[in-house]
């Protein structure tokens, strides 16, 4: 015998009916907290599970002190919002001479990624001229917000 929708509710006892409402209510707001965490800037400040990764991201090769903000990017071969972000900065490094870009490829730089509590792509560190730390974010950052950081940190104005 087919079960339908209407079936369904009406076969459900009412603690079934509780136990599905209350997980359809954690699942919408673990949905929402996830989306308004996605490629948000956190500054230092929030960061205190990562402490000083100056050495870890000099040791690639990055170097603060060449331009006035850099924005290292850690990201995978087949991460799709790495790939836009990656032609973002890039634009932004054209057009603003205070930016410095560096990309990393996370799977050739596993033990980088474990230091630095990399736990998904794209992951960006916003360092100033003196390294210091000023944010991350995790995930594709907003274009709008990507741009006003680089401007904020770089003088430039759109």
């Amino acid at each position: 015998m087919p079960i339908g929708t209407v079936g369904l509710v009406r076969g459900m006892s009412g603690t079934g009916l509780a136990v599905l409402a209350v997980a359809l209510v954690l699942t919408a707001a673990a949905s929402w907290w996830l989306r308004t965490r996605d490629g948000r800037l956190r500054t230092a400040q929030e960061e205190e599970g990562v402490g000083g990764p100056t050495a870890v991201l000099e040791g690639l090769g990055v170097r603060p002190a060449d331009a006035d903000l850099t924005v290292v990017q850690f990201s995978t071969a087949f991460c799709g919002p790495c790939r836009t972000t990656r032609a973002r900065l890039q634009h932004l490094q054209a057009t603003r001479p205070g930016l410095a870009y560096v990309h990393v490829d996370a799977e050739s730089h596993l033990e980088a990624v474990r230091e630095l509590d990399v736990r998904r792509t794209p992951t960006l560190f916003y360092l100033d001229r003196e390294g210091r730390l000023l944010g991350r974010s995790s995930g594709a950052p907003r274009p709008e917000e990507l741009t006003a950081v680089v401007d904020a940190h770089t003088g430039a104005r759109s």
